[in-house]
């Protein structure tokens, strides 16, 4: 099942308590970064499929629903002629599809689930590769008041000193703000193709197409 068998894991994954944990923050915050991108590519890759899946599914349930009405309406009217025997065949047909009927809705909702289950995990890994990257600028923050405080310790020029805190301080919140924008883009990258399978045909612009076809001069 690919991506879909680690849902519950990366769904109950908590960073930020991950990160309480870690002995050694920086290579943690690596590391994870580095499964999170790699799950959300594989999260990329794997929606389209599972999304055709899903209306694959639901175009042959429709299909099954509309011929056991199809079916039963025969029936009434074989019925209405007084033609028994064939009405009761009409029947016979929408009971074997009544049983196909209920094999169908299982497999629609199992494709339904997993769509809906790509969709999470895909927000719950950009919204976790979005802490890391604030955890990072944090620590980049840290780590340069660190050696900031250690420059002031062992020299006279404190101005000079605190300018370079500002500007390292200033280039991880900037460096954080830019990799933030551009999760944000792979997120809308995802959500236009979840929009894009979730359109359905209409019937009256494909029949206006059929005509047009069989008719060009009337176009």
């Amino acid at each position: 099942m690919g991506i879909l068998s680690r849902f519950r894991d990366i769904m109950k994954m908590n960073i930020n308590a991950l990160m309480d944990k870690a002995s050694d923050p920086e290579k943690t915050i690596d590391d994870y970064m580095q499964n999170l991108n790699s799950d959300l590519g594989k999260v990329k890759a794997e929606t389209a499929s599972v999304l055709a899946d899903e209306k694959r599914a639901k175009r042959a349930l429709d299909e099954c629903r509309t011929e056991i009405k199809k079916l039963q309406h025969y029936a009434s009217k074989s019925v209405e002629a007084g033609n028994e025997e064939e009405a009761r065949k009409f029947l016979e047909r929408k009971g074997l599809q009544a049983e196909k009927l209920e094999s169908l809705q299982t497999s629609y909702d199992l494709a339904s689930a997993n769509a809906v289950h790509m969709k999470q995990m895909q927000e719950k890994l950009v919204s976790d590769i979005g802490q890391l990257e604030l955890r990072r600028a944090e620590l980049k923050g840290k780590l340069a008041i660190a050696k900031a405080q250690q420059t002031l310790n062992s020299m006279g020029d404190h101005d000079s000193v605190f300018e370079a805190l500002e500007e390292k301080v200033n280039r991880a919140y900037d460096e954080a703000m830019a990799i933030a924008e551009l999760r944000t883009g792979t997120k809308d990258d995802l959500d236009a193709l979840f929009a894009q399978y979730e359109k359905s045909t209409n019937p009256e612009d494909e029949l206006a197409a059929i005509k047009k076809k069989i008719n060009p001069k009337e176009s």
